[in-house]
């Protein structure tokens, strides 16, 4: 029993290390989101999510890769979006892809024939997804599973680097979720968040491809230190608040 339970265990470490922010970076989004959401949006995310707060379910389509039944969404959580190209359905996973999903689920909590169980995980859903969309190696290059073969040490610890991205240069701040949102939250105004909901969702993934040179830049013996994380955590903290910005403005949109 506990040799089975020591491996469940382990296992769920390296699936929430493998996909998405980690749990800071995710509830960051869904906190920022929350600081700029209309009164009538709060009331019917609450009224969906009763006493759970955006930031407190921005991790639950990472808990339930646990459940053998969900299978089916752990593709997801990434596409692929080869240099020079846009959003390309015909080389994605049969199963979907992040952006292919998030439009659904967009359509179908604006058609508002979900039941309320429905409502509540498709919004989990929402939350998750704008996200990963915003977390650059999820939209992947086709050739590495968004880093994750790509194997680097950072602080002599051997990784990826995608847990470098999802969570590692963000943990290494050693701040709470709700003090990372406060921080970056005193740094959006009304300009900003136009630019960012203005942006229609295919510029999220040219975004994303156009930061590739920036974290593919890696030194030849593959050791990241201080000047690694130095030079990439200012485009983490843009990427949270875009990610947070836009997931109000769509749910501002579908609630409002």
């Amino acid at each position: 029993m506990r040799k089975s339970f020591l491996t469940a265990f382990i296992f769920g470490l390296v699936v929430l290390n493998t996909y998405g922010w980690g749990l800071t970076g995710h509830r960051v989004v869904g906190e920022i989101a929350s600081f700029h959401l209309s009164k009538k949006t709060a009331k019917s995310i609450q009224d969906i999510l009763g006493p759970e707060s955006l930031a407190m379910v921005a991790n639950w389509m990472d808990e339930i890769k646990s459940d053998p039944s969900y299978n089916k969404l752990n593709s997801w959580h990434y596409l692929t979006v080869k240099t020079g190209q846009g959003y390309d359905p015909s080389i994605q996973e049969k199963s979907g892809d992040a952006f292919g999903k998030t439009k659904m689920i967009i359509a179908a909590l604006k058609n508002g024939e979900l039941d309320l169980e429905e409502k509540k995980a498709y919004l989990k859903m929402l939350v998750h997804l704008v996200g990963d969309l915003h977390q650059p190696l999820h939209v992947g290059t086709g050739k590495d599973r968004g880093g994750n073969d790509e194997k680097v040490t950072y602080f002599n610890e051997n990784t990826n680097l995608h847990t470098v991205w999802d969570s590692k240069i963000i943990d290494g701040k050693n701040l709470s979720y709700t003090e990372l949102a406060q921080h970056l939250n005193r740094r959006i105004n009304k300009n900003l968040i136009n630019q960012y909901q203005n942006a229609p969702m295919d510029r999220w993934l040219k975004e994303a491809v156009d930061l590739r040179p920036i974290i593919y830049d890696l030194p030849d013996n593959s050791r990241l230190f201080y000047s690694y994380g130095y030079k990439t955590y200012p485009i983490i903290e843009e990427r949270l608040m875009a990610g947070g910005i836009r997931l109000a403005g769509i749910l501002n949109e579908i609630f409002s």
